[in-house]
């Protein structure tokens, strides 16, 4: 499924010596990566944003026991960031996000099982030394 962004085509924020500059091809983004790679931290610098950004909606594992299904339902015009999808989704969620017209995302975890997925949607994220900073992008993962 390719279709093009619907709420930001770039992302970017600088967290101390950390700077996320991410450029979105597509409406779903699947970040995909080993634990320790780098994911749940990029996850802390976008939920710090969203409390200054309402268009930014954030759920990770600690909301395991809300409906997001319901939640996200309720949005429009959001970039919808969840980590830990892989723990947070179940498959009814997982196929209301594939089908969402109204949102955008960015998913974090291990398994694109019932997105719809294809290679278009899946990226790995990059992390590169630049002097005192680490910089965080994102590059088509390599199936």
């Amino acid at each position: 499924m390719k279709s093009e962004p619907r709420v930001m085509e770039h992302f970017s924020t600088v967290h101390t010596s950390f700077v996320v500059d991410f450029t979105f091809k597509n409406n779903i983004t699947i970040l995909m990566g080993d634990s320790g790679t780098g994911k749940s931290a990029i996850f802390s610098f976008i939920r710090e944003c969203a409390i200054a950004n309402p268009k930014i909606m954030c759920f990770n594992y600690l909301d395991y026991q809300k409906n997001i299904i319901e939640l996200i339902g309720k949005a429009e015009g959001n970039l919808i960031v969840i980590d830990n999808a892989d723990i947070l989704l179940d498959d009814n969620t997982r196929k209301y996000i594939s089908l969402d017209e109204k949102n955008q995302y960015l998913i974090m975890g291990r398994n694109p099982k019932n997105l719809f997925a294809t290679k278009e949607n899946l990226f790995e994220l990059v992390s590169e030394k630049i002097g005192e900073q680490t910089r965080f992008t994102m590059k088509e993962y390599l199936l």
